[in-house]
């Protein structure tokens, strides 16, 4: 009896043992904590999501050189404006974003058609406000043009750039400058409507006011100017038409480009040369008035080529010695740049070659005097 008994518990613990064989957890268990490092190792996807990040911002920096483009034309402060408009073209999505800016460029670039701003004045200097398309023929390089619209531009919002020299050239006159300066500003900018900028230039230019409609505080960038340093008058003109007024003014409607230059013409510091601040200024089709601090009385160096720079872009150089000549000068500024007639035209043999072309403007009146922009600079495709 107890060897069967013996046998009997034997018997019973080899079924435990087997019963136990085939329930063993570990092998199971085992292939779960693999699981488990699986989302160990999702962590360590996520640092390759994180990576991934970088690697889309990396498309990000690839629009930001297409940005940059822009950034050259819009620079520093002004950017701000066209810089969101571009960042918030690339943001829709990054291949989206390319195709969608660059026809936005081409429309800009109006094709094959001119426009000219001019004035017309009569014998005394008076402007004449009322003439007709049929009082006018454009000549382009020696060929008449086809004048497709003609416009009467008495109340276009203006854009304007105060360039104040700032050198050690004018200290003395530095303070005349900023009268003069202020007073324009507070006569000629209506609040929402029309928008200027401030630029200090002595060796470098600064701006100390970015665009705005607000009079308070373009008078605040004036009088934070400080005279000292070299004169660098055609590196401000440059930087102010290709970084600031093309780089901001993009939009569709209508204004008038202006550069006030206030300035004793006498620069000693530019990298750029008089003839490539002039070709800039045309390109972005600015009018440049310049209005001298030169005292002496007589007619220098200085004041020579700001009334060239003047007459190339279709504005007017003007020579005041106290406050309220300068007062005159600014107000006919402001008449000047309210009674202006608009022109397009297609030039008889129009090239996409970058070229310069001479225009005329030829009043049939032969007592009126019309003075304009004596050219352009064809756009390239």
């Amino acid at each position: 009896m107890r060897r069967i008994f013996i046998l009997f518990l034997l018997a019973v613990l080899s079924g435990a043992i087997t019963a136990q064989d085939p329930s063993l957890p570990s092998a199971p268990s085992a292939s779960k904590y693999p699981v488990k490092d699986a989302p160990a190792t999702s962590p360590a996807a996520a640092p390759e999501q994180s990576t991934q990040q970088p690697v889309t911002a990396a498309p990000s920096t690839a629009t930001a050189p297409v940005a940059a483009p822009t950034a050259p034309t819009g620079a520093p402060p002004t950017p701000p404006g066209s810089a969101a408009i571009s960042g918030s073209a690339a943001l829709p999505g990054g291949a989206a974003s390319a195709p969608d800016d660059a026809p936005l460029t081409t429309i800009t670039k109006r094709v094959d058609e001119v426009n000219v701003i001019f004035t017309v004045t009569d014998k005394r200097g008076k402007f004449v406000k009322d003439l007709k398309q049929t009082d006018f023929q454009v000549v382009d390089d020696s060929k008449t043009g086809t004048i497709r619209s003609f416009r009467n531009e008495t109340n276009l919002p203006l854009r304007v750039g105060l360039l104040i020299d700032a050198s050690n050239s004018v200290r003395d006159r530095f303070k005349f400058e900023q009268e003069a300066a202020t007073e324009f500003l507070n006569q000629i900018i209506r609040s929402k409507f029309d928008e200027a900028f401030v630029i200090g230039f002595d060796t470098t230019p600064e701006v100390t006011q970015d665009f705005t409609d607000s009079t308070e505080a373009l008078s605040k960038g004036i009088r934070m100017l400080r005279p000292g340093g070299g004169t660098a008058m055609y590196d401000a003109i440059y930087y102010a038409c290709r970084d600031k007024i093309m780089a901001y003014d993009k939009g569709s409607v209508a204004t008038r480009r202006a550069i006030i230059l206030l300035s004793d013409g006498d620069d000693n510091q530019s990298r750029v040369s008089r003839e490539e601040a002039l070709e800039m200024a045309q390109k972005a089709e600015v009018i440049i008035y310049a209005i001298s601090t030169n005292t002496s009385g007589l007619k220098l160096k200085g004041d020579k080529v700001m009334e060239y720079l003047a007459e190339q872009t279709g504005g007017k150089a003007f020579f005041p010695f106290k406050i309220q000549d300068v007062s005159d000068a600014f107000s006919q500024i402001q008449d000047e740049l309210r009674s202006q007639y608009a022109i397009s035209y297609k030039p008889a043999d129009f090239q996409f070659n970058g070229k310069y072309h001479k225009i005329d403007i030829l009043a049939d009146n032969k007592k009126y005097k019309v003075r304009a922009r004596k050219g352009y600079y064809a756009p390239t495709q």
